[in-house]
Formats: C-alpha cells, structure tokens, sequence
C-alpha cells in the first residue's frame, strides 16, 4: 500500500467519480434508446438525465478540492464527515435523476446534503487558514 496523504479523498473521488462514469451512461443510453445524436429532443426524461449528469459535474469537482484542502490541512476527521455527507448527497440527487418514478425528496435532502457538506468543509478551511 502506497503512503498516500489525501486517503479520503482519493476514495471519494473513486466513489463520485464512478458515479459521474453512471450517470453519463445514462445520457448515453438514453440518448441512444430514442435516437437522439445531439441535444435531447425535448424529452423529458433525457432532459431530467442530461441534468443529473450536469449538476454532477457542476457540484463534484469543488466538492473534492475543498474535501482535499480540508483533509491535507485539518486531518482525517473533519475530511470523513464531510465525505460521507457528501457522497450521501450525491447519490441521492442521483437517484432521482437516474431512475423514473423517485421521489422529488430524493433531488431536495441529496442537494441540501451537497451544499452542507461543502459548507462544512469552507468552514473547516477557514478555520485552518484562520486559527
């Protein structure tokens, strides 16, 4: 086993970066399902895809950057909490993207999630920067 010091967030990063890899297979094969080569053809499921693999990639990589800052500059703790909530967070948006029929929660609690995890790991990099 390699010394790694970003341990967390290399597991996190396997875990939602897997998960992009689904989602954008999604797209994919819902795009190619309805014959669709570019855009969505203003279907509503692939538009509702297409936008969970969006937010995805929107949220994703600075969630993992603050997730690295905060675990090289504060330690494992902080940087665990903030990745389970995170990965929760994320799967759950992607439930209700990925699959007909879920719930709208599923979008609500995985999106409030995201943004409490990233809040908490501003506040824990302010907080090592700070004090």
């Amino acid at each position: 086993m390699i010394d790694f010091p970003l341990y967390i967030t290399a597991w996190s990063s396997l875990i939602l970066g897997a998960l992009l890899l689904f989602l954008a297979y999604r797209v994919s094969s819902e795009r190619r399902s309805k014959h669709i080569v570019l855009g969505d053809n203003a279907d509503k499921i692939t538009i509702k895809k297409i936008r969970g693999h969006g937010n995805a990639t929107e949220q994703i990589p600075m969630a993992l950057i603050l997730l690295g800052l905060v675990e090289y500059l504060q330690g494992g703790t902080y940087a665990l909490i903030i990745a389970i909530v995170l990965i929760a967070g994320r799967l759950m948006h992607a439930t209700y993207f990925s699959f007909d029929g879920t719930h709208w929660r599923f979008r609500f609690y995985g999106m409030m999630l995201t943004y409490i995890a990233q809040l908490l790991a501003l506040l824990a990099l302010l907080r090592a920067l700070v004090f």
